[in-house]
């Protein structure tokens, strides 16, 4: 039997690290609808919203160690491409043809390529994205560089894989010796990008979002390096903080609740330093993401979750997390493009389009579980990894 095709017993759940995943969705997509009324990362409110990748970066590196660190004598790294590839692609299909059914609708300002792009174009478009091939500036269609024009949340999942691959081919045989020194070495690229020294000289094109980790969504030199940043210490330090099991932090009471206010704090805090003392916003984003983020990681890791109702809301922030996160921004474009349009509707008609955007991208997300993602897994599963006769 192929090792491959080895069933792995399922494994107890972190559920307030689910619950967490959840809250941290919930965040970007009010930090992308706020987005569309900013003129930059300094005005933005839920300023700091974009932390919330780094968090994942670090829930995902620790959840993998756990699922998969003592697996290898039962799976090959074929195996865990697929278990991978079952667990994340079939979002990112539906996510991009989400993107591909709103495309249109989301001719706004800055958007000019949209309505210039032909049908089969967009197509084409839509297969790469299918398939996770990110498409560089020059078949960008819709004029923000992404790497998947139609649905620009699918960049951090590129990264995703990326970390995956690293993980399987090379950094699980690291010793915990070994790994701790590659995380120290990442953690200095952190700094380099958070406080913008720049010392390979690929930042100086976005001083737009210079003492920020804002970026990583595009194949340009800049936002490959900037990729690259934000997803080595977060992702292996979290697989480090899994190994290093001494470091769990137990809470005994409110573990779910404390654990969020924090998570919310940390993507709500206003801009920090105004424009003379900027090194202090990308001081706070080092320190957040180098510290505070694995401490939260290690509480919520380290600490039990009591009661019926919350337990089942985690349960229910951990299931719609993930598709929360990659069906929700071909609404945003489309938001965008009503903003633009109805700049002078009233106040509570854009709270009101907003908070409808909200609430249908939960609805989304909430349907696609149950009635997309988890058939399309479940048969995924049995033709790729049921045990050959």
């Amino acid at each position: 039997m192929a090792s491959e095709s080895i069933p792995l017993a399922s494994k107890p759940r972190f559920e307030i690290l689910d619950g967490l995943r959840g809250v941290a969705a919930m965040i970007v997509v009010l930090f992308h609808l706020f987005e569309t009324y900013s003129s930059g990362p300094s005005d933005q409110i839920i300023n700091h919203g974009y932390l919330a990748v780094d968090f994942f970066f670090v829930l995902s590196g620790f959840v993998i160690g756990y699922a998969y660190d003592d697996r290898w004598r039962q799976m090959s790294v074929l195996g865990f491409f697929k278990r991978r590839l079952i667990r994340l692609q079939p979002m990112v299909v539906l996510g991009t043809l989400i993107g591909a059914f709103w495309f249109y609708f989301g001719d706004a300002p800055g958007f000019e390529l949209v309505m210039q792009t032909p049908w089969w174009k967009l197509l084409l478009i839509m297969a790469l994205g299918c398939i996770m091939f990110p498409t560089p500036p020059s078949m960008d269609i819709r004029g923000w560089q992404e790497i998947n024009s139609l649905n620009g949340a699918q960049w951090s999942l590129m990264w995703e894989y990326v970390a995956n691959i690293l993980y399987a081919m090379f950094v699980r045989r690291f010793s915990t010796v070994v790994l701790a020194l590659y995380v120290g070495l990442s953690a200095l690229l952190t700094i380099d990008l958070a406080l913008n020294f720049d010392v390979f000289g690929l930042l100086a094109v976005r001083d737009y979002a210079k003492f920020t980790v804002i970026g990583g969504f595009g194949l340009t030199p800049d936002q490959v390096y900037i990729g690259i940043c934000r997803l080595l210490y977060p992702f292996f330090g979290g697989l480090l903080l899994f190994r290093m099991s001494k470091w769990r932090i137990r809470i005994r009471r409110g573990a779910m609740s404390l654990c969020s206010l924090v998570v919310v704090a940390t993507l709500a805090v206003p801009h920090i330093g105004g424009q003379s003392h900027q090194w202090l916003n990308g001081l706070y984003c080092a320190v957040i993401i180098l510290l505070v983020y694995p401490a939260i990681v290690a509480a919520g890791a380290g600490s039990e979750l009591k009661g019926r109702k919350t337990t089942a809301l985690c349960k229910f922030l951990g299931m719609i997390s993930y598709p929360l996160y990659i069906t929700h921004y071909p609404m945003i474009y489309v938001q965008m493009n009503w903003a633009a349009q109805h700049a002078d509707a009233p106040l509570g008609t854009h709270i009101w389009v907003a908070g409808s955007i909200f609430i249908a991208s939960v609805a989304v997300a909430y349907a696609s579980v149950k009635v997309y993602d988890i058939p399309v897994r479940e048969w995924l599963q049995r033709k790729l990894l049921a045990p050959r006769q």
